[in-house]
Order: C-alpha cells, then structure tokens, then sequence
C-alpha cells in the first residue's frame, strides 16, 4: 500500500494529511490560531496534489485511483472534520456547537459523496460550495477577531459557519478556481498562517 505513495501527488496529499493531523492535536489543546494556521497549509497540500497530478508525465492509473481516494478523504478531513472540532472548541463544547458540527460533517460527507459519483456540472462548475473555503473563512474570522467586539465573535462565527454547512450541499454552482485564484489562495494561506502562528494561544 505504502508503494502508492512514492507518486509526487500522492506525497503531497500524505503531508497534508499529516498537517490535518497536526492541526487537529493543537485545536484539541485549545491552540486555535496555530490549528488554523498549520491548518492553511492542509488547504495548500490540497491545491497542489491536482496540479502536481495533472503534471506527471505517464502517471500510472493505479496510483491517480490510490490517488483520488486519498485526496477524497483529505478533504474530508480538512474540510468538514477540522472545521467542526474547531467550532467545538471555540465554543467551549456547547450544544449549538455539537449541532453546527454535525451539520457541516453531514454536509461535507454528502457533497463529497455527490462529487465523487457525479463530478462538476457540464461547464465545469461544482455543484454546492466546495469544503476547500471553510478553513479560510475560519482564518479569515480568527485574523479579524481582535477587531470584533468579544460578544459578537463566537455568534458571528457560528452564524457564518451555520450557514456554510447549507452552502455546501445547495443547488448552487461554483467556478472552479482558476490561476488567478490559485495565486491568490496561495498568498493568502502563506501569509495568514504566517500571521497566525505569531500570535500564539487563542
């Protein structure tokens, strides 16, 4: 099984499961902004894995079949698990919270499911709101929270994530991300977890 992973895409989606990993042990330790900042890094691994694929010269079908369950249960992870644990604690393990969640854990095992077996739409758009956005829009939140007055915070947060959940698994059609986007993602992640990971405990 280990053979599969020697595959240049495949080994990226390994280290980003590994940060997943990572950043599930700092968010159970209460260290939140360091979770979501090695957390970005998760969302890079996922980014690039499908550029290093599509860029392998005579890429044996084995390893792009290891290679697309591996990336499906990445995003899983990083996607839906990780969010959830990190609005778990956040909110100090409240009923609201175990109900948003679950929420965002069914959401994202029912848009993956439905990418897996039916793909984009006919001009290339994904169907619901992919699961790459949640960890950004928590970076995005966690970076602006000293601007927010205490009391607002968590609400705004559950209120967001609450609502994402639905985004999710909605009749709605999103672009794929192209270069542009890709670059922007880029910047973003590096220099948010950047930020992040100087701040310290949460």
């Amino acid at each position: 099984m280990l053979r599969y992973l020697i595959d240049p895409a495949n080994a990226i989606t390994t280290a980003g499961l590994i940060c997943s990993s990572l950043s599930l042990y700092l968010a159970l330790n209460g260290q939140i902004e360091l979770a979501v900042a090695v957390a970005l890094w998760a969302v890079l691994a996922d980014h690039l894995d499908g550029v290093v694929a599509g860029r392998t010269p005579n890429r044996h079908p084995d390893m792009a079949k290891m290679g697309k369950s591996l990336d499906g249960f990445g995003d899983l992870i990083y996607g839906a698990v990780l969010p959830a644990v990190l609005i778990l604690q956040m909110n100090s393990v409240s009923l609201l919270s175990l109900f948003i969640a679950s929420a965002l854990l069914l959401a994202g095992a029912i848009r993956l499911s439905y990418f897996a077996n039916f793909g984009k739409s006919e001009d290339g758009r994904f169907f619901g709101v992919p699961l790459s956005y949640d960890i950004p829009l928590m970076a995005a939140l966690v970076l602006i929270q000293p601007l927010v007055p205490a009391e607002a915070f968590l609400p705004m947060v559950n209120l967001m994530f609450s609502a994402l959940a639905v985004a999710h698994v909605a009749s709605v059609r999103v672009p794929s991300p192209n270069n542009a986007m890709y670059l922007a993602i880029t910047v973003f992640a590096v220099g948010a977890s950047a930020v992040l990971a100087q701040r310290g405990p949460w």
